[in-house]
């Protein structure tokens, strides 16, 4: 089985035989949707490759493969009249520096200059076009160019990555996106030639990915033709991989190693599902990390990747992490707490926004919701409510939670020590070396307005510590028999641990603790009968490796006591 991770062009899937989950029925369904679409979705999550599908699909020179493509795909079994009829102009805007506004001009203009030259070349068009091409002054002048050289001809136009630049110049600096995207700015005119082209019939068609509206809600009237298909029902699977389509990617393994169709299902699923791209829909798999997952998978050891997310995903998902400076750090930091502590958030989502009325916690919210950081999961009156969707989310968000905590204290919190004490605790059943570093940060934040001091946000800065090591699957009160320890540590393959962890965390305020001396013990006998009634728990009485804890503390001392089986 050749797995397609990486890999965006659809001809090389399909004539080198890679696998491939069939995605061309959308084809007839976008057609039936109108003309000139746009379908956002989360970064590296299969857009590119559905853009490809329908360059070769509508591309006119692309018809003797036609068969080679499609005809054993579902299109190819009934394809649409209008299949290999255009002229394709592909327009890509990744990669642009945004280090300042002369440098995001001439690399965007680049761009079009070389996509539009490209598409002169690729049909036939005679080179004494090009310097008409060239000389214009404009991005907008070079599209009305074409337009111009190629009036009476139908061009189907694909724009992929549409907002990636962007995206970062908008958390980078919000009036310098609103000079370019605004009126009288060059990404503006852009577009607006663009519906021009629309409206004279030139551009027959028009799709468009990329992950937020932001871009498109920013242009407003200038690029009003688009119909936005992200929140869509009929488009909910038409990127991404549903369980099924997951499911059959998965079976091969099980058919190599002793490993059941079920608990792979029940690992992919913690780790990259749980995107909802419209109400009452089934959630969705990221498909480049499925597919990262099964290229990685070790056949000769029947393990696991040992790290499960790509490190080029979590760049990128990093670089988005950066959109938490867009309005007012402190409140979206308030969000992120929430997320964290609560495992939701409550907010009205927003189909539009408007910079030039600020930037409030619903636009924050609704952002990473179309970011994909979270995911919808039911209304409540007039809010919608939203979840982390997967452990890979889960672990960028403490990944970010740490550096916040670091940048708002200055303080450091050391890798290599976090790393240190999860050895200890998973091969030597010694908890002490996470005790101590739990102690030092508490003492270095205590004098300080960062952590509020109670029970839940003292837990989350524990679990952020132990989030930065990738050897255990971690559980922040996970429902066991209708119990919720505070934390679990629980083995995960490739990783071979001795010991497994059960941390209940007890705490104390100091003023409460001098005021009633008995108060402390009264916490740790709580905490030890609380500990006790887990270990008889049927899901966590079969796990011989399971160690379990009681971790006492009043904001600066922790106190530790390991709890044995009665």
């Amino acid at each position: 089985m050749k797995i397609p991770y990486g890999l965006s062009n659809f001809a090389t899937v399909i004539k080198e035989h890679y696998s491939y989950i069939d995605k061309t029925s959308f084809i007839r369904t976008l057609e039936d949707e109108g003309r000139h679409n746009v379908l956002l979705r989360p970064r590296r999550f299969g857009k590119s490759l559905f853009l490809s599908m329908l360059y070769y699909y509508y591309d006119i020179n692309s018809a003797n493969d036609f068969n080679t493509l499609f005809g054993h795909l579902a299109i190819g079994q009934n394809p649409t009249p209008k299949h290999n009829q255009y002229q394709i102009l592909f327009l890509e805007f990744s990669g642009i520096a945004i280090d300042n506004h002369e440098s995001v001009y001439t690399a965007f203009s680049e761009k079009i200059t070389n996509a539009l030259l490209a598409f002169l070349e690729q049909y036939g068009y005679a080179s004494e076009l090009h310097p008409a091409i060239i000389q214009a002054s404009t991005p907008a002048g070079k599209i009305d160019t074409l337009l111009r050289l190629t009036q009476g001809k139908k061009i189907y136009l694909l724009i992929d990555e549409y907002d990636h630049f962007a995206n970062a110049l908008l958390a980078d600096d919000l009036d310098h996106f609103r000079s370019i995207m605004g009126k009288g700015g060059f990404v503006r005119a852009f577009y607006e030639a663009i519906k021009t082209g629309t409206q004279k019939g030139v551009i027959d068609r028009l799709f468009i990915t990329g992950v937020t509206p932001i871009v498109l809600d920013s242009l407003t009237s200038g690029f009003n033709v688009v119909d936005n298909l992200t929140l869509n029902p009929k488009f909910n699977e038409a990127i991404g991989f549903t369980r099924v389509e997951t499911e059959s990617l998965l079976k091969p393994l099980t058919q190599l190693c002793p490993l059941s169709l079920d608990s792979l299902i029940t690992t992919v699923t913690q780790w990259y599902n749980g995107y909802h791209f419209a109400q009452e829909v089934s959630a969705m798999y990221n498909s480049d990390m499925v597919l990262y997952f099964i290229k990685r998978f070790d056949q000769r050891s029947c393990s696991y990747p040992e790290y499960m997310l790509d490190e080029n995903i979590a760049s990128d998902y990093g670089k988005i992490l950066a959109m938490f400076n867009i309005g007012h750090r402190d409140d979206n930091y308030e969000v992120l707490e929430e997320l964290l502590n609560d495992g939701f958030v409550v907010a009205k989502s927003r189909r539009k926004f408007d910079f030039d009325k600020g930037f409030d916690r619903d636009d924050f919210v609704s952002l990473l919701y179309y970011m994909g950081f979270i995911a919808f999961d039911g209304n409540e009156l007039t809010q919608q409510r939203f979840v982390i969707p997967n452990y890979v989310i889960k672990v960028l968000y403490f990944e970010y939670f740490k550096i916040e905590i670091e940048r708002r204290n200055q303080i450091a919190i050391s890798n290599r020590t976090i790393e240190k004490a999860v050895i200890a605790l998973a091969l030597y059943d010694d908890i002490e070396p996470l005790r101590l570093e739990a102690e030092r940060v508490l003492k270095a934040l205590s004098n300080r307005d960062f952590l509020k001091f109670d029970e839940k946000h003292i837990k989350m800065l524990l679990v952020t510590l132990l989030y930065q090591s990738a050897a255990y699957f971690i559980q922040s009160e996970p429902e066991i028999n209708q119990k919720y320890p505070d934390i679990l540590l629980l083995e995960r393959s490739p990783f071979a641990v001795k010991y497994e962890h059960l941390i209940e965390l007890k705490f104390c305020k100091q003023s409460e603790r001098k005021k009633h001396l008995k108060l402390w013990d009264e916490k740790r006998e709580q905490g030890l009968a609380q500990v006790q009634s887990y270990l008889q728990l049927p899901d966590l009485k079969d796990r011989p490796k399971l160690s379990a804890w009681v971790m006492l503390t009043d904001g600066e001392e922790v106190v530790v006591e390991k709890v044995y089986r009665s």
